[in-house]
């Protein structure tokens, strides 16, 4: 069994405590452009989210995982999303929730992680990750943890007036 722990940070599954974070995250307008989201989450709507959270992923097709600090303070969230078991493969993405905890390995322990659960426990063969054209701290973690560029969509996301390029970068393990 793969641990979900590492030097630095854990991931664990979301609890009713995690309310505020989520709430925090799902409501900020600069996460909106990467996840798609226009209109605010109430707080009974992520309660309901939090309710059902423990579904397997072979149901809901996604996993939402908190990144915590090894005394459980939730400081982001890993998400696991369009899970294909039939193809072997799922997106994934991240978001570490204030400044003060990025750029201190955070999100490389958390990736890393998540990559050998992925391929030893999920039995994935590959994930891919979207990513924005100029988010550097993406792209430089990413590009770090082994993922490779493989497409532009171009003019893809839509934000205040702007077209942006979206790029598609890919791990695949053998």
């Amino acid at each position: 069994m793969v641990s979900l722990q590492g030097n630095i940070i854990k991931l664990r599954a979301l609890e009713s405590a995690d309310l505020d974070l989520l709430f925090e995250l799902e409501n900020n307008p600069s996460v909106w452009e990467i996840s798609g989201t226009i209109a605010p989450y109430s707080r009974d709507v992520l309660n309901l989210y939090l309710e059902n959270a423990h579904r397997d992923i072979y149901d809901v097709k996604q996993l939402r995982l908190v990144i915590s600090t090894l005394d459980n303070e939730a400081i982001g969230l890993l998400d696991l999303f369009d899970f294909d078991p039939k193809n072997r493969r799922a997106g994934v993405g991240i978001v570490i929730s204030d400044e003060g905890n990025r750029n201190r390995g955070v999100g490389t322990e958390a990736l890393e992680i998540l990559c050998k659960y992925a391929f030893k426990t999920l039995n994935l063969r590959q994930l891919y990750a979207n990513i924005l054209e100029g988010n550097e701290r993406s792209l430089y973690l990413f590009k770090k943890l082994g993922f490779e560029l493989v497409g532009t969509k171009r003019d893809w996301i839509f934000n205040e007036g702007i077209f942006k390029n979206e790029l598609l970068f890919q791990k695949i393990f053998k």
